[in-house]
């Protein structure tokens, strides 16, 4: 039993990486598949919520009145856009979405004069935006190598966001203006 164990050991140890290197990448595809899969479901969940909320545009459709269509302009104001990857829109409508998202993001940020809190508060959205540009590419490429860059970039990104989430947890209570 030792000797088969040493020989094994001998075997696979100059190929760990390749194992680990298929773990990671099989880890990756199962996320990107669930990513790919979930898009028109979360699409569909997502207008069956506007419509019961009485958001969603009948286009043709007259305004009741100037009083209500400015209360819904003012309630469309306040409710942040929402990425939702689906090849229900054109990719460059995906881009559009993304980078719309990313902008309220980091546009309504909570800023309160400490470099590094300010740093962490907009590079969140800055971060989600990438993932939600490379969610978009993945329905509408097949090439491999940017399919490949863009499970990368959600790999990384998404771990870069929780470092920064689990950073403004750890730093709740000293992130105080300072004058550095």
């Amino acid at each position: 039993m030792q000797t088969t164990l040493t020989t094994m050991n001998r075997l696979v140890r100059p190929h760990r990486h390749i194992a680990a290197a298929a773990m990671v990448a099989g880890s990756v595809v199962m996320a990107a598949v669930f990513l790919c899969t979930s898009g028109n479901a979360i699409a569909q969940d997502m207008q069956g919520m506007q419509g019961m909320q009485g958001m969603h545009h009948h286009h043709g459709a007259e305004p009741a009145s100037a009083d209500a269509d400015a209360a819904a302009a003012a309630t469309a104001k306040d409710v942040p856009p929402v990425f939702i990857a689906s090849t229900a829109k054109p990719f460059a409508g995906l881009m559009d979405d993304a980078m719309a998202v990313m902008d309220h993001g980091m546009t309504h940020a909570p800023m309160n004069g400490n470099a590094e809190h300010d740093f962490i508060t907009m590079m969140m959205p800055h971060h989600q935006g990438a993932v939600d540009m490379a969610k978009a590419v993945l329905l509408y490429s097949d090439d491999p190598e940017i399919r490949n860059l863009a499970l990368g970039i959600i790999t990384e990104q998404q771990n870069e966001i929780r470092v920064m989430q689990a950073w403004l947890q750890r730093h709740a209570d000293n992130t105080g203006k300072t004058d550095k």
